[in-house]
């Protein structure tokens, strides 16, 4: 099977289902937009910091790859199985950010990216993810998107941001506070 078809030439592509959209549609970008975050929770993933995280921060690309078969999907035409979300794929995360958050310093200030490479990849990932929800928002305004799709993804860019904080902690990285210019 050859990786190229030539089909998508001319700017449109093909959905679950069949239905030929234009590569610039909303629905694209979105599933493009979380096929961008789950290459950045890869390189997470392969932090040596994360060593004890690997096999949970595959658990969430896995998740990832669940949501972009949803979101390729044309809920009107596909008579494919599609994989879902569960409600246990919300509370694992949140499980995992109030067991981070039992060791970390409490929080009194905001934090800018940064302290190691390792922690600003974590707050890249936090980034395309809120992106990638602020879009799946403007495509549940017209079209169909599961339940749990934009529920995950505000969770998941809250665990970003306390992977980024437990990682400053693993690396021994100071965690920069913001300081608000007032003059």
């Amino acid at each position: 099977m050859k990786i190229y078809t030539k089909t998508g030439d001319k700017g449109l592509t093909s959905l679950i289902g069949g239905t030929r959209v234009p590569k610039s549609s909303l629905r694209i970008d979105c599933y493009g937009t979380v096929d961008e975050l789950n290459s950045y929770i890869g390189l997470l993933r392969d932090q040596d910091v994360n060593a004890p995280r690997r096999d949970l921060l595959k658990e969430i690309q896995d998740r990832l790859f669940t949501m972009g078969s949803s979101l390729a999907s044309d809920p009107e035409k596909s008579k494919m199985k599609i994989p879902d979300l569960h409600a246990e794929d919300v509370t694992l995360l949140e499980r995992e950010m109030d067991r981070m958050n039992e060791v970390l310093p409490e929080l009194r200030v905001f934090i800018l990216p940064g302290g190691h490479p390792s922690v600003s990849f974590a707050h890249v990932a936090r980034c395309v993810c809120r992106r990638a929800e602020r879009l799946v928002i403007a495509l549940q305004e017209d079209a169909f998107v599961a339940e749990l799709v934009p529920v995950y993804l505000n969770r998941l860019s809250d665990y970003l941001f306390v992977l980024s904080r437990q990682m400053a902690h693993d690396l021994g990285a100071e965690e920069v506070s913001w300081k608000p210019r007032l003059s």
